[in-house]
């Protein structure tokens, strides 16, 4: 006796995905080498050997990637304090220090960072597998805060805040922040807190010198209600699920992301960001800031 046909309306309401995209949604690794890996004939559909990164799959698609399948990992959300001198990419044309050494031993599934510190750029990252939950926070329309000290050569008398409020246009694009303020001032270079809504290639260093500020180092403090406190440089910890879910509501999301994890409280280090992050960071000191 045939089983009875699923109802139509069930299976269509099935989301469906491209299959590289399905690939790095289960935290095989990320779209650009889902892309490569189908293409390389690597990726079975089905028990179908599929090599257009565009095929349609569901959440329930068999799939299978080298002969092993890929199946949905428990989403992880990660914060970690990104020391200057490393690159946010998985893979480096020039072979730079990356923050996916950081994470080396950890036993962590594929994770993408959300957004980008540059290379001269430090403070607090965000990475995980939840793509819906990224996509989110970094959606330009959902305005999640982004909290900056920034140490520049100068200091910034009233008109130049205002300037930097107002915005420049360079490149074609208009860039400002949502809100600054003086921290601290030396004679020769300032301590100033920079808030950002949106988040353009190199936005505050394109900026400022627009506006005739060279910056001098630049450290990211917050995303929405997640502060980097004290987490020490080079290190990262487990979301706690309130956390998870405090930014998933500032991006906007109804419905709170299950969040995998070790205890919360854990703070880890590899041997590598031991060695490279050390000492304190000393943004604005004496400012109050909890850098």
């Amino acid at each position: 006796m045939r089983k009875p046909a699923k109802p139509v309306a069930a299976v269509r309401a099935q989301p469906r995905h491209g299959l590289a995209r399905e690939i790095s949604r289960r935290g095989a690794c990320s779209r650009s080498q889902a892309e490569i890996a189908v293409r390389e004939g690597r990726v079975r559909v089905e028990g179908r050997l599929i090599r257009d990164p565009q095929h349609a799959c569901t959440a329930h698609t068999r799939i299978e990637m080298d002969a092993a399948p890929v199946r949905a990992v428990q989403r992880v959300y990660v914060a970690l304090h990104k020391p200057r001198g490393i690159v946010t990419t998985a893979r480096d044309e020039r072979g730079r220090d990356s923050v996916y050494a950081l994470l080396q031993g950890a036993d962590l599934p594929w994770l993408a960072p959300l957004g980008r510190l540059d290379k001269a750029s430090e403070g607090l990252l965000l990475m995980s597998n939840d793509s819906a939950w990224a996509a989110a926070l970094i959606a330009p329309a959902q305005r999640v805060p982004k909290i900056y000290r920034v140490q520049v050569r100068g200091v910034p008398d009233a008109a130049a805040l205002a300037a930097m409020r107002s915005g420049v246009t360079d490149r074609g694009e208009h860039l400002a922040v949502a809100a600054v303020t003086l921290l601290r001032s030396g004679g020769r270079t300032a301590w100033i807190e920079c808030v950002l809504e949106e988040g353009r290639n190199r936005h505050l260093r394109r900026l400022l010198a627009a506006l005739g500020f060279e910056v001098l180092r630049l450290l990211r403090v917050a995303i929405g209600p997640l502060a980097l406190g004290d987490l020490p440089r080079g290190a990262w910890r487990p979301l706690s699920a309130a956390e998870v879910a405090a930014l998933a509501a500032a991006a906007g999301l109804t419905a709170s992301p299950d969040c995998a994890a070790p205890s919360p409280a854990a703070v880890r280090k590899s041997p590598a960001a031991a060695a490279r992050a050390t000492g304190p960071a000393r943004a604005a000191r004496g400012s109050g800031a909890a850098c």
